[in-house]
């Protein structure tokens, strides 16, 4: 994979409500797989890992989307089995944005109302930071 890779990461602490299932592990094995099914369109653009916890307990499963130079998303409530066609949808959509900023009616499916988060690119920072030295 490139150095532009683009990240997805999944919650592997996140519990069915109620219970000990951790359906984290699960998705990302089928979000692998739906990415590998998606290609040519997907390339080889994106690693899929998990990660100890993203602080959406009570929201499960969550799932970031990450890639340099672009804001970073979010997503709650996503559902392991009916959500993988929404989670590929971004991930195209995502790749294709220069700063990775989309509004939520733009994004596909359950993903337009279940964003936890939409963190702006450290490159921002950056930049705004150069422009205060000069």
């Amino acid at each position: 994979m490139s150095a532009e890779t683009h990240k997805i990461f999944v919650c592997t602490s996140c519990r069915h409500k109620g219970t000990n299932c951790r359906p984290g592990y699960q998705l990302i094995k089928t979000l692998q797989e739906a990415l590998k099914t998606a290609l040519p369109l997907t390339g080889d653009d994106f690693e899929v890992s998990g990660i100890a916890c993203m602080a959406g307990c009570s929201r499960p499963c969550t799932v970031a989307y990450r890639a340099n130079a672009k804001a970073t998303y979010l997503f709650g409530d996503i559902d392991p089995e009916a959500d993988i066609d929404d989670l590929v949808a971004f991930a195209l959509q995502y790749r294709e944005l220069d700063d990775g900023w989309c509004n939520s009616g733009d994004r596909p499916g359950k993903l337009s109302r279940t964003a936890l988060a939409r963190i702006p690119a450290a490159i921002i920072v950056a930049e705004a930071n150069e422009a205060a030295v000069s």
